[in-house]
């Protein structure tokens, strides 16, 4: 399979629509689930694990769905498609560089809906929606696991339901999370007492890319801790206050900003933009940064000639995978930091000519 044809999509977690996109950048749901007769990831040889791919990857491209799922080897990609993968958040950054041996996963061609096969559990069901749309992707992915079901038959256990590789996924299998965009609480000192009070309640904040990775660029994933012990419309509703709140304060910290520092939060943004502009070297993390900024300031109304879907575009194609395809060729660290700056000073340069 082709993956530069992804290339010009933004994917459906940056699409920058849906409830609340301001603060919001995508809501997921996750579940995890096993083949009764099959032993766990971390139990199975090679020989289990290709068994359990062949009859996963049957069912997913035969499944009673409204979509087409595309599988892909993941064993036989290249290092920068994997990567190129975990950066769309199709699929984890362990089933792209952890794990050995036969693995997959499959998506749809508007990238909403995904299957990880023989990461740490057999499968991974991942449905994301712009916005936060809990309970559509809840809808949908309810659907997938049944259409999946149908054909395969999932370990589970009459008292403790979904039986996982990890105990702290058995009961419902689900992690419901919510991608938030906070810059304004970042800059205002708040953040630190927000993550230690959602700690308190069993919420787990994660960096961009899940468990392990560092937040950058004021992106945070906020989920659900347990699932053993309750119901998915409970969890649902649970992260779905919590979220509310997060939102009231964020957009409590924009207004102070506007209020206290419009002409330092003014000067912030053309800074970034002007950075970004003519740099001739740029690391993806400050990338990253200055994007926050500005996204932050076309939300404040302090920047009015550059559409958030282009800053999406430009935080994806900045990423390492995405920028070694655009250039065509493999590159080391040095020349990503420059090719990431050439890059960024033409797109914005074409974008200046397009609004004259």
């Amino acid at each position: 399979m082709n993956l530069d044809r992804l290339l010009p999509n933004l994917g459906e977690w940056l699409r920058g629509i849906g409830p609340e996109s301001d603060i919001v950048v995508s809501s997921r749901v996750r579940l995890a689930r096993n083949l009764a007769d099959m032993p766990f990831g971390n139990r199975a040889n090679a020989e289990q694990k290709t068994e359990t791919e062949t009859r996963v990857r049957n069912a997913v491209t035969t499944a009673n769905l409204p979509y087409a799922l595309e599988f892909v080897d993941v064993a036989k990609l290249t290092p920068i498609d994997r990567q190129f993968l975990v950066e769309r958040q199709l699929m984890s950054r362990e089933l792209a560089s952890v794990l050995d041996g036969p693995r997959g996963v499959a998506f749809n061609e508007t990238e909403s809906v995904s299957v990880m096969v023989n990461e740490e559990d057999h499968l991974r069901l991942q449905v994301m929606r712009s916005g936060l749309a809990l309970d559509e992707a809840w809808t949908e992915i309810d659907r997938l696991d049944d259409a999946l079901e149908a054909n395969l038959a999932f370990a589970f256990h009459d008292q403790f339901g979904y039986l996982t590789a990890c105990p702290t996924n058995v009961g419902t299998g689900m992690r419901a999370s919510v991608m938030l965009h906070l810059p304004a609480l970042s800059l205002t000192k708040e953040i630190e007492k927000l993550f230690r009070s959602l700690q308190k309640i069993n919420l787990v904040v994660r960096g961009l890319y899940g468990e392990g990775s560092r937040a950058s660029g004021d992106l945070y994933q906020i989920s659900n801790q347990v699932t053993l012990g309750k119901s998915e419309s409970r969890v649902l509703q649970e992260i779905r206050e919590v979220i509310a709140q997060i939102i009231q304060y964020e957009r409590r910290a924009r207004q102070l900003l506007l209020k206290e520092r419009r002409q330092a939060e003014q000067d912030r943004v053309a800074r970034a933009i002007g950075t970004l502009g003519s740099a001739t070297m740029i690391t993806s993390e400050e990338t990253m940064e200055l994007l926050s900024t500005v996204r932050l300031g076309i939300q404040l109304h302090l920047l009015d000639d550059l559409p958030p879907t282009t800053v999406n575009q430009l935080f994806i194609h900045t990423q390492a995978a995405h920028l070694q395809k655009l250039m065509g060729t493999p590159l080391d660290g040095e020349e990503r930091n420059a090719a990431r700056a050439k890059y960024l000073r033409n797109r914005l340069r074409e974008l200046g000519s397009h609004q004259r």
